[in-house]
């Protein structure tokens, strides 16, 4: 499995952005969370033809960190703990999905910290997609 984090797995569509935050369900890990949409036929012209089968993107909040660089620090770590652990999710899931990654508290958790929340949450979200698969 490549450890990578390809250009077209970034999240860069206003109109996947607008619709995870209006119809998208999310699962939380103190203090990560996921929002997460599939991408159905529906809205999959504005997925750009890629064959990638998640998009992903990530946001730290001005609320909590006012200096770019402490936001930039953290979005570095979430997509470093993305990159590594990315397996699990695409081992696991039968569509493709657009995420987005949340780091939500003004506590400065350690590197290895984040990357244990991470793997919680990406299984808190297998958990969740089977149940509704069930459902």
């Amino acid at each position: 499995m490549s450890h990578t984090y390809p250009k077209n797995e970034k999240l860069k569509s206003k109109i996947i952005i607008d619709s995870l935050f209006s119809d998208g369900k999310s699962v939380s890990k103190y203090p990560l969370r996921l929002v997460y949409i599939p991408i159905d036929v529906i809205n999959f012209k504005y997925f750009d033809g890629t064959n990638s089968s998640i998009k992903i993107g990530v946001s730290v909040s001005k609320k909590y960190f006012k200096k770019a660089v402490d936001r930039n620090y953290f979005k570095r770590v979430l997509r470093e703990t993305y990159r590594l652990n990315k397996h699990l999710l695409l081992d696991n899931m039968s569509k493709p999905y657009a995420f987005m990654f949340f780091y939500q508290t003004k506590d400065k958790l350690s590197y290895q910290e984040i990357n244990e929340k991470t793997i919680k949450l990406f299984e808190k979200f297998i958990e969740s997609q089977k149940t509704e698969i069930v459902e």
